[in-house]
């Protein structure tokens, strides 16, 4: 740069002197142009013109040099100028770069913290996700738990009043010790019976014929155990009721306990049922029963009842009544081992049987009977129930007055349920409160405990389980759990159309 600074200088230098030249040989030129004519006028004249016209030319010609000598100095402090200049821009350009430098470092480490930090909420949310979905199994598990426990104490009428482990465990606690004694006095019971059966066999006695009424006393003990099945637990249950007799009790717990084990053994060893079958034909004529038929109507919240007359020495009847599907499959209702049967809003559209066999005092197993509910037609709700569904789903709204049971203070309390067309609310009738409050959801459930219960249980989208209870009425359960299915169902179908 400073090598062309000069270069330009010296042209500078070369015009300025060219122009001095030039007005030197001008005024030598104007100089003898009039000079021609003074000599004509006079040397006097000449002379002193000439020494003015000299002076003057002097005095610009001194005036032009100082003008150079000016612009020359200009130029040098101009390159000077402009070598600072340069080199304050050179000095800039290099921070610049430092700054460039340092800011791609810290976008990076930007870029990397960032990284680092998505990185770290994928690991949060995935193991919050792996809680959630834990969570969720824990409450199904605590509600087959709850409601398999529930179910099994209101079958013996127990009703605890806070549904938590401790009260649960104390009633089958107690429930456990009372069986386990009916059951030590019947072995000896059973043993002093065998006793008198062997007796008569040596006396060539035929074998006992049991009175035709005798099929019936299944379900009389049960009517038995309903009634006054009531443990006298003072803590735990809401009224005591007598405690029922120790025959009752444990022929209902007998019965039950031996058919669950005679079905399982035969589903999964079924010639052993065939094997038995077969030595009994071959001695005698195998327990039976004849005129095996279902009493009661088959709607929702009414009670049917499996009887018959046994015959062939048949002394003892297991039950099972069992659910049928639509699409052919079928499923035994856990806790259903009894003659006479709840039917509920589960059985809605489905067909419901009752599979007994017989069974004499030796032990041996009679043929299977199995008998449909309802002439082999699927369970249908009456026409009240139906029309008291129809009013509330044309209307698009329904209320239920129901108990809730509430986790904070453990005790069952009044709550209204609002049923909408496209969501629903659980409301506190204590606080004003509303404890629940979302829409229709393919995640929501509405799940029924086995046994005599009116309890449902409602497992919201986010897997919380919330129990209620109609209050002993099962009939106005079973409309609450069919319209709520039906709003979830429309829902569910509104939103698939992209209605909502």
């Amino acid at each position: 740069m400073i090598p062309t600074n000069s270069s330009i200088n010296g042209q500078k230098d070369v015009r300025v002197q060219g122009q001095s030249s030039n007005l030197a040989s001008s005024c030598r030129h104007d100089f003898g142009m009039t000079s021609l004519p003074s000599n004509l006028m006079g040397n006097d004249t000449i002379s002193d013109s000439q020494d003015h016209e000299a002076m003057e030319l002097y005095s610009r010609a001194k005036a032009k040099q100082e003008e150079i000598l000016y612009l020359r100095e200009q130029i040098a402090l101009a390159s000077v100028r402009e070598s600072q200049l340069l080199n304050e821009k050179y000095g800039l350009e290099k921070k610049f770069s430092e700054l460039r430098m340092a800011l791609d470092e810290k976008q990076s480490e930007a870029i990397m913290s960032a990284s680092n930090e998505l990185a770290r909420r994928k690991g949060d949310l995935e193991e919050n996700l792996r809680l959630v979905n834990e969570l969720k199994d824990t409450e199904n598990d605590r509600y087959i738990f709850m409601s398999s426990m529930l179910g099994l104490l209101a079958e013996y009428g127990i009703f605890p009043r806070v549904a938590n482990a401790s009260s649960l465990t104390n009633n089958v606690k107690h429930l456990h010790d009372q069986l386990e004694m009916k059951i030590r006095t019947s072995h000896y019971i059973d043993g002093k019976h065998n006793e008198a059966v062997d007796t008569r066999s040596r006396d060539g006695q035929a074998s006992l014929h049991l009175p035709a009424e005798s099929l019936r006393l299944n379900h009389e003990m049960h009517q038995q155990a309903n009634i006054g099945s009531h443990f006298e637990i003072s803590s735990n249950t809401d009224r005591d009721v007598p405690f029922p007799s120790k025959d009752n009790l444990f022929d209902r717990n007998g019965v039950n306990e031996r058919f669950e084990e005679s079905t399982d053994e035969n589903r999964h060893n079924p010639r052993m049922g065939n094997e038995m079958g077969g030595s009994i034909s071959s001695e005698g004529e195998s327990p039976g029963i004849e005129n095996f038929q279902i009493i009661g109507e088959a709607k929702p919240g009414c009670r049917i009842l499996g009887c018959g007359f046994p015959v062939r020495g048949t002394s003892l009847c297991m039950f099972q009544w069992v659910r049928h599907y639509p699409d052919g499959t079928r499923q035994y209702i856990e806790g259903a081992t009894n003659p006479e049967y709840v039917v509920t809003a589960d059985d809605i559209d489905k067909l419901i049987a009752v599979e007994c066999i017989p069974m004499d005092d030796q032990g041996h197993q009679g043929e299977l009977v199995r008998l449909f509910a309802n002439d082999q037609n699927k369970i249908t709700c009456d026409p009240d129930m139906q029309s008291e569904i129809d009013t509330h789903i044309s209307e698009g709204q329904a209320t239920f007055n129901v108990l809730m049971l509430v986790e904070s203070s453990e005790n069952w309390e009044p709550a209204i349920i609002f049923l909408r067309r496209s969501s629903f609310q659980v409301k506190v009738h204590r606080t004003q409160a509303v404890v629940i409050a979302e829409k229709f959801s393919k995640e929501l459930s509405i799940k029924i405990p086995s046994g005599l219960s009116t309890q449902f249980v409602i497992t919201c989208s986010n897997g919380s389980s919330h129990p209620f209870s109609t209050n002993n009425d099962i009939r106005m359960r079973d409309t609450l759990v069919l319209t709520m299915r039906i709003f979830q169902s429309k829902a569910l179908d509104e939103k698939r159309k992209g209605k909502i």
